[in-house]
């Protein structure tokens, strides 16, 4: 498999806005495609691994999850399909997020393959108004995530990325143009791209860039822990999201078992970072700037179709808040706002009706509505 970049077609380079730089510039080292379904717990218990994490698979055993998906898919009326298949990974729902609901100009950088699900990655991204200029397209496949949705709202994840194109620092693929003009750099934890990572936040860093950093999945934290200290300790993250579980799970090896909860872990990645945020799904979230510490609970009553994109959706709201220079507590009621109007359909997108029940939620906290271009 090849991996030079491909000649640009006429076709893709529609989609790749140029001019000004993007206010947010997304890290995503290959782009991805999620397949998401609601499916029954027969099938869940199928799988390797704990329930409600994500684990690597290789291709062959994602196109049996999915040729399987087919027998345990449970209906709803409230989606039309029983599988969406769209524009995923953290970093890509976040930017779509900041772009679609909050008219933040956004442009991602990263490597899409030259087959089917690379298109409609770049379908679905330029269709968000969000910057593929910094976009490599290679020979070879786009990396896929199957996303298995319970029926209590909870996803389980099992991407394919080993085999998919992806950027290489040493290929140049990162370079300083790409970043000047940007303000923020938003990246997630990921042993597999670390040096594209480490490379990435050294220029982010040069050219004066804000780096935020999701902590990926309690996997990831458990198993990579020591390279992912070093990340926090070098100072060159300026905010970290974190669900939970990760943040638990981060402390539970480095300051005793007996102080793994939320608030602890808060103070410990407020020690390295300017902005830290510990996520509480139903509970809400609880965030620390400076000496400043606030908790807010979460916004609205609507059961979880599916909590897929809620950490990256909330943190959409949190970073528009920033931008726009809001208080910290009211960065919090933006990210619970926009992560609540994600969890109420299938999938890490939202949909225009969610849009504007999040509009309406903004509304009633007394929140400065977002100026969308119409």
């Amino acid at each position: 498999m090849g991996a030079e970049a491909l000649p640009v077609t006429a076709n893709y380079n529609n989609y790749c806005s140029g001019g000004e730089a993007p206010l947010v510039l997304g890290l995503q080292a290959s782009a991805l495609v999620d397949h998401v379904a609601r499916v029954d717990w027969s099938l869940l218990d199928q799988l390797p691994g704990e329930r409600g994490g994500s684990i690597p698979v290789a291709i062959e055993e994602l196109e049996h999850i999915l040729g399987e998906v087919k027998t345990h898919i449970i209906s709803s009326p409230d989606d039309s399909l029983p599988m969406k298949t769209i524009a995923g990974g953290s970093v890509a729902n976040t930017i779509r997020g900041l772009s679609a609901g909050f008219g933040i100009s956004c442009g991602i950088i990263g490597a899409c393959g030259d087959d089917e699900q690379g298109q409609l990655f770049v379908s679905n991204m330029s269709s968000h108004a969000v910057s593929l200029s910094r976009l490599r397209m290679k020979r070879g496949p786009t990396a896929q995530c199957v996303c298995l949705v319970d029926a209590l709202g909870n996803r389980t994840m099992r991407p394919c990325l080993s085999s998919a194109v992806k950027l290489h620092p040493q290929a140049d693929d990162l370079t300083r143009e790409d970043f000047k003009g940007c303000k923020w750099l938003l990246l997630r934890y990921g042993i597999i791209n670390l040096e594209v990572i480490q490379a990435a936040i050294l220029i982010a860093k040069q050219e004066g860039l804000f780096v935020s950093m999701d902590l990926a999945s309690f996997e990831m934290v458990r198993n990579f822990r020591s390279p992912l200290l070093q990340l926090l300790e070098s100072g060159g993250i300026d905010l970290c999201f974190a669900n939970e579980d990760e943040a638990t799970e981060l402390l539970r090896g480095t300051e005793g078992e007996q102080k793994a909860d939320p608030e602890a872990a808060l103070e410990f990645l407020a020690k390295h970072c300017r902005w830290a945020v510990v996520t509480l799904g139903p509970n809400g979230c609880v965030a620390k700037h400076g000496k400043e510490i606030v908790r807010v609970p979460a916004i609205g009553k609507a059961k979880a179709v599916d909590a897929t994109g809620a950490g990256d959706l909330f943190a959409s709201g949190f970073l528009y808040g920033l931008v726009k220079g809001l208080s910290l507590e009211e960065c919090c009621k933006v990210g619970s706002c926009s992560g609540g109007s994600v969890i109420r359909s299938l999938g890490g997108e939202v949909t225009p009706e969610n849009w504007q029940w999040m509009y309406k939620q903004m509304q009633t906290k007394g929140l400065t509505l977002p100026d969308i271009p119409k």
